[in-house]
């Protein structure tokens, strides 16, 4: 089959044999950039709708809607050494992890990387695009039903885009790295944001239930159950879990602690139809739960950041970490949350519940050597901010305390 991106009919893929051949025709790229179109809201795991793919000898589309399986791809992708571009590919992943268990070996996004060149974080594609192409790109399809075939030329046209700028724009960013000697810096949060997907999907997926952070060990024990049971339920139904029940539903669940039906019936919201019918059978499991053995029982996450509020000090360290990674060429999004900072203040000072230093973000890998002689220099008062210029973009810029403007500290190296 000829993969030449000017011919049309090549593109789409729709036939098992075409399909199978051009995997095998993956197999010998050096890079591989794909994007997908889904549907997930009215289902228990997103409805793959198309596949878009872009190599140094042209682009595709796979549609998993007219082929029996494209399990293959998964495995092409995950299986070799190429490297695999995506822009904020957390659903590209999770789709390789549903597959195969597996992730690509080398992946580059472009959202991250433009983070370690100055650009914002996180950016849009149409941003990156925008800035780094300098092209402009349709919105006509954003809204677009891709379970509908057949797929019209405009619909076609815009799936390509999708991917048509991913190489360049990661030839573009990787030239930016080299020159501010920052691959490794891109490498290693790229590694650990694919890490941080795997382990949404894969590891406690139930403490992502929104309130538990604060609940004992019995309330979480509890919401870990009620949790698998509405995982069962939605699969079965495929439709999303929430649609079962909702997260704050499965958190009152749990503070209550009751496997009395009479109590749980009495919590609002629990009232709908087709949750009445399930109520025993929730108040079974939160029985289980009870007359386990308390061993069995999940540990709290411990917060890193007990102490006072601090809000006015945080304030202050995220415009002077602002003021750092302008002059770095790093956005401040990649670098810190707020949180973040509160977590490194309580630390360093010793407030509240101390967490040990592996916890602390801002003291790991590539940002410790960013910014810890910064913060540690503004929290003992030997730094501060300063007005370089009221009238500029950025009028703002770190200091040496006490100091006249014209030895401030230049960060720039």
């Amino acid at each position: 089959m000829n993969w030449d991106p000017q011919d049309d009919d090549d593109r789409m893929i729709v036939r098992q044999d075409d399909f199978v051949r051009y995997c095998d025709h993956l197999r010998k790229c050096e890079s591989i950039a794909f994007d997908t179109e889904f549907v997930s809201e009215d289902c228990y795991r997103p409805d793959l709708c198309l596949i878009q793919v872009a190599t140094a000898g042209g682009m595709a589309l796979i549609d998993p809607k007219a082929l029996d399986s494209v399990d293959l791809f998964w495995e092409v992708l995950t299986d070799g050494d190429h490297e695999t571009v995506v822009h904020a590919g957390r659903e590209e992943l999770r789709f390789c992890l549903f597959a195969t268990g597996r992730l690509p070996k080398r992946l580059f996004d472009v959202q991250i990387a433009a983070g370690f060149v100055g650009l914002e974080y996180p950016a849009a594609y149409r941003t990156l695009v925008h800035r780094l192409a300098h092209r402009d790109l349709a919105k006509e399809e954003t809204r677009t039903n891709w379970r509908h075939r057949p797929l019209t030329d405009s619909q076609i046209a815009y799936a390509l885009t999708d991917v048509e700028h991913l190489i360049p724009i990661r030839e573009t960013l990787r030239k930016r790295l080299g020159k501010l000697g920052r691959e490794a810096w891109a490498a290693q949060e790229t590694d650990e944001w694919a890490q941080s997907v795997r382990a949404a999907e894969l590891h406690e997926p139930w403490r992502r239930v929104g309130g538990s952070a604060t609940l004992s060990s019995k309330g979480l024990a509890i919401v870990r159950e009620v949790w698998q049971w509405r995982e069962e339920t939605a699969r079965r139904r495929d439709c999303p879990a929430r649609r079962v029940l909702r997260d704050d539903l499965i958190i009152e669940l749990a503070k209550r602690a009751t496997p009395n039906l009479a109590k749980i019936r009495s919590l609002r919201g629990l009232e709908r139809g087709d949750l009445k019918r399930h109520l025993e059978e929730i108040a079974t499991r939160i029985q289980n739960v009870l007359a386990a053995d308390k061993s069995t029982w999940p540990e709290p996450h411990r917060s890193t950041s007990a102490g006072p509020p601090l809000n006015l000090l945080i304030q202050f360290l995220q415009t002077a970490l602002g003021c750092l990674c302008r002059d770095r060429k790093i956005a401040p999004g990649i670098v810190a949350t707020s949180q973040d900072l509160r977590d490194f203040v309580a630390h360093r000072l010793g407030l509240g519940d101390r967490a040990d230093a592996s916890q602390i973000s801002l003291l790991q890998g590539w940002r410790r050597e960013l910014v810890v002689e910064p913060l540690d220099r503004l929290l003992a008062g030997e730094w501060s901010i300063g007005v370089e210029n009221p009238v500029a973009d950025q009028p703002l810029r770190l200091v040496s305390f006490g100091t006249p403007a014209e030895e401030r500290i230049e960060l720039d190296e």
